[in-house]
């Protein structure tokens, strides 16, 4: 066990649940430079076709490094009905779809004006659901080095570097017959799928 510190994100990848409940304390970056293309507005969910990238659209800002804290949803379209919508498309037909779908709805119908908001208030609740309460502590400014007892994982998990920091065992996924296993998804596929066993596999027992 070990303090980790991460990124903010957009109900994030098995990997990064995986990293929180195998450390002791998490720090979670509030004072980055906001990173396009990116777990922090962006989540992987699986469908009868594969993989599919759920983005949240943020407000277009000048040319200088805007901090993540300060980065803005776009609500000028109706992205959160069009999210849940395929959220629902493609998870209705799993075991624990209907038993956690009223927890999470709600999130998609209030509006939000940040960000960091929406992804805060929402991963709290996926730790509610998980029955996980991980210390986490808001990082105060931006350190490029670390202390040496913290784990720098800010960069690491990323759709484009996506490594898994474990293994995490292969579960049960709707579409696995089709399209085969496909490992570290957004979190809420496993947790539709394999309901309160989720934390079980999250540490690897």
């Amino acid at each position: 066990m070990s303090d980790i510190c991460l990124t903010t994100a957009y109900l994030a990848p098995v990997s990064y649940f995986q990293s929180v409940v195998q450390s002791d304390q998490i720090f979670l970056e509030q004072y980055e430079s906001y990173q396009k293309q990116s777990y922090r507005n962006r989540c992987i969910i699986a469908t009868s076709n594969g993989k599919l990238a759920l983005t949240i659209p943020i407000e277009k800002q000048s040319n200088q490094k805007l901090l993540i804290r300060d980065v803005l949803v776009s609500n000028h379209t109706e992205w959160q009905l069009l999210h849940w919508r395929a959220i629902e498309s493609a998870y209705n037909s799993t075991p624990f779809f209907e038993f956690y779908k009223d927890d999470l709805i709600s999130y998609y119908q209030k509006k939000w004006k940040y960000l960091w908001d929406f992804n805060f208030e929402i991963q709290l609740k996926i730790f509610e659901l998980l029955e996980i309460q991980p210390k986490i502590e808001l990082t105060s400014q931006f350190n490029l080095n670390l202390d040496e007892n913290v784990l720098d994982l800010r960069n690491c998990i990323h759709p484009k570097n996506d490594i898994k920091l474990n293994d995490v065992p292969k579960y049960y996924q709707v579409f696995d017959l089709k399209n085969g296993f496909i490992s570290n998804l957004s979190i809420i596929d496993m947790l539709f799928n394999m309901g309160n066993e989720s934390q079980l596999l999250l540490n690897n027992k």
